[in-house]
């Protein structure tokens, strides 16, 4: 038998390193959860992908919070804001930037476009081109720009949370699997309960709450959160657990293609910010479990004939959850 403790709210052996990580991201989620009405799961997933140095897709119906989620997130850390609303006629300018000549100094000057900012929102990032889509992705993996054969880092933190319309289909270009796999978690915001959306006209009867949402945490505290996840132990067992349920999306009957390397480290490192928000140490099953659909679905593409089926890739996740045994393992001592 495992010898996990059974409970993920337990906080057994957390040190002060963990602590604090797991006292800076509850911090974030309360604050962003005072705009975001009764979606605590959600909230709870982005501060996941933000301790994760990792970009997120929103994939929703309109007017579901996307938007004010982006916005609560920068605001509550005091990182930079920008908005790109993508349209098919943006040009991958618009997106990294341009060098343009100055007439007094008799050089060229760069324009930093809108990605360069810490947290971003792509909204209806669907809309643009495939050309545009493109240059956002060495922005996503590398965390940097490239203009005119010169590169500007970005400022850390970086995240990217990009928003789709899954039931708007005309005037979209789906999104590549190459920029999909670069999407570290992909939520859905979905409607909230009657009694919520009652909360939420109370709340903005006057004023919107995002007018007093302040920092809670500064830029420096982020940045210590995001080393101390990742010094979270992973036992080997887990490790493999996690390579088990990738192998497994990949020959799956109905899947075409399935979950590439980078899906496995996303997992990994979703599982000890998860871990970390516990207040533990150590990954558990748990853990992986918990977060195979959100970081391994979007990944997955399932075989024509099992989208006449009407099977998804979230569907093929929980098939393969339910196949793959759990694994036990010791906690390091």
């Amino acid at each position: 038998m495992p010898d996990y403790p059974q409970d993920t709210r337990q906080t057994p052996r957390a040190s002060s390193q963990v602590a604090i990580a797991q006292n800076i991201a509850e911090r974030i989620a309360q604050a962003v959860g005072q705009v975001i009405i009764g979606k605590r799961n959600e909230v709870r997933l982005a501060v996941l992908g933000l301790l994760c140095k990792g970009h997120i897709l929103i994939e929703d119906i309109p007017g579901v919070g996307k938007t004010m989620l982006a916005k609560a997130l920068a605001r509550a850390i005091g990182c930079t804001f920008s908005r790109i609303q993508f349209t098919p006629d943006m040009l991958p300018s618009d997106v990294t930037g341009v060098s343009l000549f100055n007439q007094k100094t008799r050089e060229f000057e760069f324009r930093a476009g809108p990605i360069m900012a810490q947290i971003v929102l792509a909204d209806e990032i669907n809309r643009a081109t495939p050309k545009t889509q493109a240059a956002m992705l060495e922005a996503m993996e590398e965390r940097q720009v490239t203009v005119d054969g010169v590169t500007y880092p970005m400022q850390d933190p970086f995240m990217i949370l990009a928003t789709q319309n899954p039931i708007e289909y005309e005037g979209t270009f789906p999104l590549p699997e190459a920029q999909l796999d670069r999407f570290m978690i992909r939520i859905q915001l979905g409607y909230p309960s009657p009694a919520e959306e009652l909360t939420v006209l109370s709340a903005q009867q006057y004023a919107h709450p995002i007018g007093n949402l302040q920092q809670v945490v500064s830029v420096q505290e982020l940045l210590a959160a995001q080393q101390a996840v990742r010094e979270i132990y992973v036992a080997d067992e887990v490790k493999r657990y996690i390579i088990d349920l990738v192998t497994a999306s990949r020959q799956h009957p109905d899947v075409y293609l399935g979950s590439s390397p980078r899906g496995s480290l996303a997992l990994f490192r979703t599982s000890q910010a998860r871990a970390a928000l516990a207040g533990r140490e150590y990954v558990i099953p748990d853990d992986v479990k918990a977060l195979a659909e959100v970081t391994l679905a979007h990944r997955v593409i399932v075989g024509p004939a099992a989208r006449i089926k009407d099977i998804t890739s979230r569907t093929i996740i929980h098939d393969v959850l339910a196949k793959v045994p759990v694994p036990g393992a010791n906690v390091r001592q």
